[in-house]
Protein backbone atom coordinates (compact mmCIF):
# COMPACT_ATOMS: atom_id res chain seq x y z
CA UNK A 1 0.00 0.00 0.00
CA UNK A 2 0.65 3.35 -0.31
CA UNK A 3 2.20 5.46 2.44
CA UNK A 4 3.81 8.89 2.70
CA UNK A 5 7.18 6.95 3.49
CA UNK A 6 6.50 5.50 0.10
CA UNK A 7 9.07 6.29 -2.78
CA UNK A 8 8.08 6.62 -6.29
CA UNK A 9 10.62 6.16 -9.00
CA UNK A 10 10.67 7.98 -12.04
CA UNK A 11 10.79 6.40 -15.26
CA UNK A 12 14.34 7.98 -15.84
CA UNK A 13 15.03 6.51 -12.38
CA UNK A 14 13.67 3.26 -13.11
CA UNK A 15 16.09 2.79 -16.28
CA UNK A 16 18.84 4.42 -14.46
CA UNK A 17 18.62 1.57 -11.56
CA UNK A 18 17.83 -1.17 -14.30
CA UNK A 19 20.98 0.19 -16.02
CA UNK A 20 23.50 -0.04 -13.36
CA UNK A 21 21.84 -3.64 -11.87
CA UNK A 22 22.48 -4.86 -15.69
CA UNK A 23 25.70 -3.22 -16.91
CA UNK A 24 27.35 -4.03 -13.10
CA UNK A 25 26.35 -7.44 -12.85
CA UNK A 26 26.90 -8.82 -16.17
CA UNK A 27 30.64 -8.47 -17.15
CA UNK A 28 31.63 -8.74 -20.76
CA UNK A 29 30.73 -12.07 -22.13
CA UNK A 30 30.68 -14.27 -25.30
CA UNK A 31 27.22 -14.61 -26.95
CA UNK A 32 26.19 -17.00 -29.65
CA UNK A 33 23.43 -16.88 -32.14
CA UNK A 34 22.13 -15.91 -35.46
CA UNK A 35 22.01 -13.13 -37.60
CA UNK A 36 18.91 -11.27 -37.90
CA UNK A 37 17.83 -7.86 -39.20
CA UNK A 38 20.59 -6.96 -40.34
CA UNK A 39 21.09 -3.32 -41.30
CA UNK A 40 24.49 -1.36 -42.08
CA UNK A 41 23.43 2.48 -41.51
CA UNK A 42 24.25 5.47 -43.15
CA UNK A 43 26.75 6.44 -40.50
CA UNK A 44 28.96 3.24 -40.63
CA UNK A 45 27.32 1.37 -37.70
CA UNK A 46 25.97 -2.31 -37.67
CA UNK A 47 22.72 -2.64 -36.06
CA UNK A 48 20.76 -6.39 -36.02
CA UNK A 49 19.56 -8.85 -33.65
CA UNK A 50 21.19 -11.89 -32.45
CA UNK A 51 18.93 -14.58 -31.76
CA UNK A 52 18.33 -18.68 -30.94
CA UNK A 53 15.30 -20.79 -30.77
CA UNK A 54 13.93 -19.02 -27.99
CA UNK A 55 14.71 -15.45 -27.62
CA UNK A 56 16.33 -12.60 -29.36
CA UNK A 57 18.54 -9.67 -28.10
CA UNK A 58 19.05 -6.58 -30.01
CA UNK A 59 23.07 -5.90 -30.94
CA UNK A 60 25.09 -3.33 -32.38
CA UNK A 61 28.90 -2.63 -33.54
CA UNK A 62 29.90 0.73 -34.23
CA UNK A 63 31.70 2.11 -36.64
CA UNK A 64 35.10 2.31 -35.24
CA UNK A 65 34.98 -1.20 -34.44
CA UNK A 66 33.55 -2.43 -37.81
CA UNK A 67 36.82 -2.14 -39.97
CA UNK A 68 37.91 -4.95 -37.52
CA UNK A 69 35.93 -7.34 -39.24
CA UNK A 70 37.39 -9.19 -42.33
CA UNK A 71 33.80 -11.27 -43.25
CA UNK A 72 31.16 -10.09 -44.69
CA UNK A 73 28.35 -10.09 -42.09
CA UNK A 74 24.71 -10.87 -43.57
CA UNK A 75 21.53 -12.43 -42.24
CA UNK A 76 21.64 -15.92 -41.20
CA UNK A 77 25.07 -16.33 -40.11
CA UNK A 78 25.77 -17.99 -37.08
CA UNK A 79 27.96 -15.90 -35.18
CA UNK A 80 30.03 -15.70 -31.86
CA UNK A 81 30.70 -12.10 -30.43
CA UNK A 82 32.43 -10.37 -27.46
CA UNK A 83 30.99 -7.82 -26.00
CA UNK A 84 28.04 -5.60 -22.93
CA UNK A 85 24.99 -5.87 -22.21
CA UNK A 86 24.22 -2.03 -22.48
CA UNK A 87 21.05 0.25 -22.05
CA UNK A 88 19.84 2.91 -23.44
CA UNK A 89 17.56 4.59 -21.10
CA UNK A 90 16.50 7.39 -23.35
CA UNK A 91 14.60 4.21 -25.30
CA UNK A 92 14.42 1.85 -22.22
CA UNK A 93 15.69 -0.32 -24.30
CA UNK A 94 18.72 -3.14 -23.84
CA UNK A 95 20.91 -4.22 -26.64
CA UNK A 96 24.29 -5.88 -26.97
CA UNK A 97 27.18 -4.17 -27.85
CA UNK A 98 29.82 -5.82 -29.57
CA UNK A 99 33.26 -5.53 -28.89
CA UNK A 100 34.83 -8.70 -31.25
CA UNK A 101 32.97 -10.77 -33.78
CA UNK A 102 33.99 -14.16 -35.75
CA UNK A 103 31.59 -16.73 -37.28
CA UNK A 104 30.65 -19.36 -35.04
CA UNK A 105 31.59 -23.55 -35.90
CA UNK A 106 31.34 -24.29 -39.81
CA UNK A 107 31.08 -20.53 -40.21
CA UNK A 108 34.78 -19.84 -38.94
CA UNK A 109 36.08 -23.40 -41.19
CA UNK A 110 34.52 -21.69 -44.02
CA UNK A 111 35.71 -17.96 -43.80
CA UNK A 112 39.47 -19.83 -42.96
CA UNK A 113 38.19 -21.82 -46.22
CA UNK A 114 37.63 -19.16 -48.17
CA UNK A 115 40.96 -17.10 -47.29
CA UNK A 116 43.25 -19.88 -47.87
CA UNK A 117 41.19 -20.71 -51.37
CA UNK A 118 41.94 -16.63 -52.09
CA UNK A 119 45.22 -16.54 -50.79
CA UNK A 120 46.77 -20.23 -53.01
CA UNK A 121 44.56 -19.11 -56.19
CA UNK A 122 46.87 -15.81 -56.52
CA UNK A 123 49.87 -17.50 -55.94
CA UNK A 124 48.76 -19.57 -58.87
CA UNK A 125 48.15 -23.21 -57.48
CA UNK A 126 45.27 -23.58 -58.95
CA UNK A 127 46.47 -22.80 -62.52
CA UNK A 128 45.82 -25.42 -65.23
CA UNK A 129 49.22 -24.70 -67.00
CA UNK A 130 50.78 -26.76 -63.82
CA UNK A 131 47.91 -29.63 -64.16
CA UNK A 132 49.98 -32.57 -64.94
CA UNK A 133 48.57 -35.10 -67.24
CA UNK A 134 47.20 -38.54 -65.88
CA UNK A 135 48.97 -41.18 -67.30
CA UNK A 136 47.07 -43.13 -69.70
CA UNK A 137 48.45 -47.09 -68.58
CA UNK A 138 49.59 -46.45 -65.46
CA UNK A 139 50.97 -49.60 -63.82
CA UNK A 140 50.76 -48.65 -60.50
CA UNK A 141 49.06 -46.97 -58.34
CA UNK A 142 49.72 -45.21 -54.71
CA UNK A 143 46.69 -44.28 -52.52
CA UNK A 144 47.34 -41.79 -49.45
CA UNK A 145 44.17 -42.88 -47.34
CA UNK A 146 43.42 -44.54 -43.95
CA UNK A 147 43.35 -48.28 -44.28
CA UNK A 148 40.76 -48.56 -42.27
CA UNK A 149 38.05 -46.61 -43.97
CA UNK A 150 35.74 -47.57 -46.61
CA UNK A 151 37.30 -45.55 -48.99
CA UNK A 152 40.46 -47.65 -49.67
CA UNK A 153 37.78 -50.99 -50.03
CA UNK A 154 36.09 -49.01 -53.03
CA UNK A 155 39.77 -48.24 -54.39
CA UNK A 156 40.93 -51.73 -54.15
CA UNK A 157 37.56 -52.87 -55.43
CA UNK A 158 37.59 -50.39 -58.49
CA UNK A 159 41.09 -51.28 -59.21
CA UNK A 160 41.19 -54.64 -59.09
CA UNK A 161 38.05 -55.17 -61.35
CA UNK A 162 39.37 -52.55 -64.12
CA UNK A 163 43.22 -53.68 -64.23
CA UNK A 164 43.81 -56.79 -62.26
CA UNK A 165 47.37 -56.00 -63.92
CA UNK A 166 48.34 -52.52 -61.50
CA UNK A 167 49.83 -52.96 -58.77
CA UNK A 168 48.38 -51.00 -55.88
CA UNK A 169 50.93 -49.72 -53.25
CA UNK A 170 48.75 -47.72 -50.28
CA UNK A 171 50.49 -45.05 -47.30
CA UNK A 172 48.20 -45.34 -44.88
CA UNK A 173 47.37 -42.28 -43.09
CA UNK A 174 45.60 -40.30 -40.88
CA UNK A 175 42.67 -38.71 -42.14
CA UNK A 176 41.06 -36.69 -39.81
CA UNK A 177 41.60 -34.83 -36.56
CA UNK A 178 45.00 -33.37 -34.93
CA UNK A 179 47.98 -34.27 -37.22
CA UNK A 180 46.26 -35.84 -40.25
CA UNK A 181 47.11 -32.74 -42.45
CA UNK A 182 51.03 -33.42 -41.47
CA UNK A 183 50.94 -36.99 -41.94
CA UNK A 184 48.77 -36.59 -45.97
CA UNK A 185 51.33 -33.99 -46.44
CA UNK A 186 54.22 -36.20 -45.76
CA UNK A 187 52.80 -39.52 -46.97
CA UNK A 188 52.72 -37.90 -50.51
CA UNK A 189 56.79 -36.65 -49.98
CA UNK A 190 57.47 -40.05 -49.46
CA UNK A 191 55.93 -41.56 -52.41
CA UNK A 192 57.74 -38.76 -54.60
CA UNK A 193 60.85 -39.64 -52.97
CA UNK A 194 60.03 -43.36 -53.35
CA UNK A 195 59.14 -42.82 -57.06
CA UNK A 196 57.73 -45.85 -58.88
CA UNK A 197 54.20 -45.20 -58.89
CA UNK A 198 52.78 -43.53 -61.78
CA UNK A 199 49.70 -42.08 -60.47
CA UNK A 200 48.43 -40.76 -56.73
CA UNK A 201 45.01 -41.03 -54.78
CA UNK A 202 44.90 -39.07 -52.25
CA UNK A 203 41.43 -38.83 -50.58
CA UNK A 204 39.23 -39.85 -47.74
CA UNK A 205 35.04 -40.74 -47.51
CA UNK A 206 32.37 -38.28 -47.22
CA UNK A 207 32.00 -36.25 -43.97
CA UNK A 208 31.24 -33.02 -42.51
CA UNK A 209 33.20 -29.67 -42.65
CA UNK A 210 35.45 -30.06 -39.96
CA UNK A 211 35.76 -34.12 -40.83
CA UNK A 212 37.05 -33.27 -44.21
CA UNK A 213 39.02 -30.03 -42.57
CA UNK A 214 42.55 -32.20 -42.95
CA UNK A 215 42.35 -31.12 -46.80
CA UNK A 216 41.94 -27.82 -46.31
CA UNK A 217 45.12 -27.33 -44.88
CA UNK A 218 47.86 -25.38 -46.89
CA UNK A 219 50.72 -27.95 -45.89
CA UNK A 220 48.70 -30.38 -48.17
CA UNK A 221 47.72 -28.00 -50.71
CA UNK A 222 51.36 -27.48 -51.26
CA UNK A 223 52.46 -31.16 -51.05
CA UNK A 224 50.37 -31.93 -53.96
CA UNK A 225 51.16 -28.68 -55.89
CA UNK A 226 55.01 -29.99 -55.21
CA UNK A 227 54.58 -33.37 -56.30
CA UNK A 228 56.05 -34.42 -59.60
CA UNK A 229 53.69 -37.10 -59.44
CA UNK A 230 50.27 -37.01 -60.87
CA UNK A 231 47.84 -36.44 -58.42
CA UNK A 232 44.15 -37.20 -58.36
CA UNK A 233 42.12 -35.93 -55.21
CA UNK A 234 38.97 -38.39 -53.80
CA UNK A 235 37.83 -36.25 -50.67
CA UNK A 236 34.08 -36.10 -49.70
CA UNK A 237 30.97 -37.01 -51.83
CA UNK A 238 30.20 -35.32 -55.04
CA UNK A 239 28.86 -32.19 -53.24
CA UNK A 240 31.90 -31.65 -51.37
CA UNK A 241 34.96 -29.85 -52.59
CA UNK A 242 38.18 -29.18 -50.45
CA UNK A 243 41.57 -27.26 -51.28
CA UNK A 244 43.10 -30.37 -52.03
CA UNK A 245 40.53 -30.96 -55.04
CA UNK A 246 41.66 -27.18 -56.93
CA UNK A 247 45.28 -28.06 -56.02
CA UNK A 248 45.25 -31.83 -57.70
CA UNK A 249 45.74 -32.34 -61.37
CA UNK A 250 42.09 -34.08 -61.78
CA UNK A 251 39.61 -33.80 -59.29
CA UNK A 252 37.17 -36.93 -58.55
CA UNK A 253 33.94 -36.73 -56.75
CA UNK A 254 34.22 -39.81 -54.55
CA UNK A 255 37.25 -42.57 -54.53
CA UNK A 256 35.44 -44.96 -56.56
CA UNK A 257 35.26 -42.25 -59.67
CA UNK A 258 38.96 -41.31 -58.40
CA UNK A 259 39.77 -45.09 -59.21
CA UNK A 260 38.17 -45.06 -62.07
CA UNK A 261 39.76 -41.61 -63.99
CA UNK A 262 43.23 -43.66 -62.70
CA UNK A 263 43.21 -46.48 -64.69
CA UNK A 264 41.81 -47.65 -67.96
CA UNK A 265 39.30 -50.34 -68.24
CA UNK A 266 41.13 -53.60 -69.12
CA UNK A 267 37.87 -55.50 -71.08
CA UNK A 268 36.98 -52.41 -72.55
CA UNK A 269 40.61 -52.14 -73.64
CA UNK A 270 40.28 -55.34 -74.48
CA UNK A 271 37.01 -54.99 -76.83
CA UNK A 272 38.42 -52.13 -78.55
CA UNK A 273 41.44 -53.97 -79.96
CA UNK A 274 39.37 -56.82 -81.13
CA UNK A 275 37.47 -53.61 -82.92
CA UNK A 276 40.04 -52.12 -84.24
CA UNK A 277 41.04 -55.28 -85.65
CA UNK A 278 37.91 -56.55 -87.06
CA UNK A 279 38.00 -52.75 -88.69
CA UNK A 280 41.38 -53.58 -89.77
CA UNK A 281 40.58 -56.39 -90.90
CA UNK A 282 37.59 -54.96 -93.05
CA UNK A 283 39.14 -52.12 -94.58
CA UNK A 284 42.36 -54.58 -96.09
CA UNK A 285 39.94 -56.84 -97.44
CA UNK A 286 37.71 -53.94 -99.33
CA UNK A 287 40.68 -52.25 -100.47
CA UNK A 288 42.21 -55.90 -101.40
CA UNK A 289 38.63 -56.38 -103.60
CA UNK A 290 38.62 -52.38 -104.58
CA UNK A 291 42.45 -52.58 -106.52
CA UNK A 292 41.31 -56.31 -108.27
CA UNK A 293 38.34 -54.41 -109.59
CA UNK A 294 40.06 -51.19 -110.71
CA UNK A 295 42.71 -53.99 -112.27
CA UNK A 296 39.96 -55.68 -113.72
CA UNK A 297 38.48 -52.51 -115.37
CA UNK A 298 41.91 -51.57 -116.69
CA UNK A 299 42.56 -55.12 -118.17
CA UNK A 300 39.21 -54.51 -120.10
CA UNK A 301 39.67 -50.91 -120.94
CA UNK A 302 40.41 -49.58 -124.84
CA UNK A 303 43.61 -48.40 -123.66
CA UNK A 304 45.25 -51.50 -122.80
CA UNK A 305 43.73 -53.43 -125.99
CA UNK A 306 45.22 -50.41 -127.62
CA UNK A 307 48.72 -51.08 -125.73
CA UNK A 308 48.38 -54.57 -126.90
CA UNK A 309 47.71 -53.83 -130.75
CA UNK A 310 50.43 -51.44 -130.64
CA UNK A 311 53.08 -54.07 -128.71
CA UNK A 312 51.94 -56.74 -131.84
CA UNK A 313 52.45 -54.30 -134.87
CA UNK A 314 56.05 -53.04 -132.84
CA UNK A 315 56.78 -57.03 -132.82
CA UNK A 316 55.59 -57.40 -136.23
CA UNK A 317 57.98 -54.57 -137.51
CA UNK A 318 61.46 -55.80 -135.41
CA UNK A 319 60.58 -59.21 -137.37
CA UNK A 320 60.67 -56.96 -140.98
CA UNK A 321 63.96 -54.89 -139.55
CA UNK A 322 65.14 -58.27 -138.61
CA UNK A 323 64.91 -59.95 -141.78
CA UNK A 324 65.97 -56.71 -143.87
CA UNK A 325 68.46 -56.81 -141.64
CA UNK A 326 69.80 -60.46 -142.50
CA UNK A 327 69.16 -59.75 -145.94
CA UNK A 328 71.57 -56.67 -145.74
CA UNK A 329 73.95 -58.77 -144.30
CA UNK A 330 74.16 -61.42 -147.01
CA UNK A 331 74.02 -58.63 -149.42
CA UNK A 332 76.63 -57.16 -147.63
CA UNK A 333 79.00 -60.28 -147.27
CA UNK A 334 78.42 -61.37 -150.97
CA UNK A 335 79.54 -57.96 -152.56
CA UNK A 336 82.56 -57.96 -150.38
CA UNK A 337 83.24 -61.99 -151.25
CA UNK A 338 83.22 -60.80 -154.78
CA UNK A 339 85.28 -57.74 -154.36
CA UNK A 340 87.58 -59.67 -152.44
CA UNK A 341 87.73 -62.31 -155.49
CA UNK A 342 88.32 -59.54 -157.66
CA UNK A 343 91.39 -58.51 -155.26
CA UNK A 344 92.74 -61.33 -155.12
CA UNK A 345 92.92 -62.01 -159.16
CA UNK A 346 95.00 -59.29 -159.46
CA UNK A 347 97.09 -60.06 -157.05
CA UNK A 348 98.04 -63.18 -158.30
CA UNK A 349 98.36 -61.52 -161.99
CA UNK A 350 100.79 -58.73 -159.98
CA UNK A 351 102.46 -62.30 -158.38
CA UNK A 352 105.82 -62.04 -159.30
CA UNK A 353 105.49 -65.96 -159.82
CA UNK A 354 102.67 -65.30 -162.97
CA UNK A 355 105.80 -63.33 -164.79
CA UNK A 356 108.23 -66.62 -164.28
CA UNK A 357 105.92 -68.67 -165.42
CA UNK A 358 106.47 -67.10 -168.53
CA UNK A 359 109.89 -67.27 -168.71
CA UNK A 360 111.56 -65.09 -166.68
CA UNK A 361 114.13 -64.98 -163.85
CA UNK A 362 114.81 -62.76 -160.80
CA UNK A 363 118.60 -62.34 -160.05
CA UNK A 364 119.52 -61.24 -156.04
CA UNK A 365 122.40 -60.30 -154.88
CA UNK A 366 123.52 -60.19 -151.27
CA UNK A 367 119.41 -60.40 -150.73
CA UNK A 368 118.58 -57.89 -152.87
CA UNK A 369 117.06 -57.77 -156.51
CA UNK A 370 119.29 -57.37 -159.45
CA UNK A 371 118.52 -54.30 -161.43
CA UNK A 372 121.15 -52.54 -162.36
CA UNK A 373 125.00 -54.46 -163.61
CA UNK A 374 126.71 -51.85 -161.65
CA UNK A 375 125.36 -53.28 -158.69
CA UNK A 376 127.42 -56.68 -159.01
CA UNK A 377 130.99 -56.96 -159.78
CA UNK A 378 133.08 -59.76 -161.31
CA UNK A 379 133.82 -62.66 -159.26
CA UNK A 380 130.78 -62.30 -157.23
CA UNK A 381 127.58 -64.59 -156.55
CA UNK A 382 124.16 -64.22 -157.75
CA UNK A 383 120.98 -66.29 -156.64
CA UNK A 384 118.51 -66.23 -160.00
CA UNK A 385 115.04 -67.53 -159.01
CA UNK A 386 113.13 -69.25 -161.78
CA UNK A 387 109.32 -70.37 -162.35
CA UNK A 388 111.06 -73.50 -161.22
CA UNK A 389 113.62 -73.58 -159.31
CA UNK A 390 116.80 -71.34 -158.62
CA UNK A 391 120.37 -71.28 -160.29
CA UNK A 392 123.56 -70.16 -158.25
CA UNK A 393 126.46 -68.72 -160.53
CA UNK A 394 129.44 -66.43 -160.49
CA UNK A 395 130.12 -63.28 -161.95
CA UNK A 396 132.96 -63.22 -165.10
CA UNK A 397 131.80 -60.05 -166.72
CA UNK A 398 130.07 -57.26 -166.49
CA UNK A 399 128.39 -55.22 -169.02
CA UNK A 400 126.71 -52.08 -167.72
CA UNK A 401 124.01 -50.53 -169.52
CA UNK A 402 123.90 -47.13 -171.01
Amino acid sequence: MWTEDTHIFSVSELTHTIKKLLEENIPTIWLEGEVSNFKAHSSGHYYFTLKDEQAQISAVIWRSRVFNIDFKLEDGMHVQALGNVRVFERSGRYNFDIIHIQPAGIGRLQMEFERLKKQLAAEGLFDSKFKKPIPKFPLRVGVVTSDTGAAIKDIINVLSRRAPHVQIILRPVQVQGEGAARDIARAIKEFNEYGKVDVLIVGRGGGSLEDLWAFNEETVARAIFDSKIPVISAVGHEIDYTIADFVADLRAPTPSAAAELAVPDFNEIKQSILLYGQRLKRAVVLKIERHKQQLESIRRSYGLRRLEDILHQYAYRVDELTSQLIRNYEQNVSAHKRHLEQINLRLLNLNPKKVLERGYSISYINGQVLKDAAMVKSGEEIRTELFKGEILGRVTKVVKGK
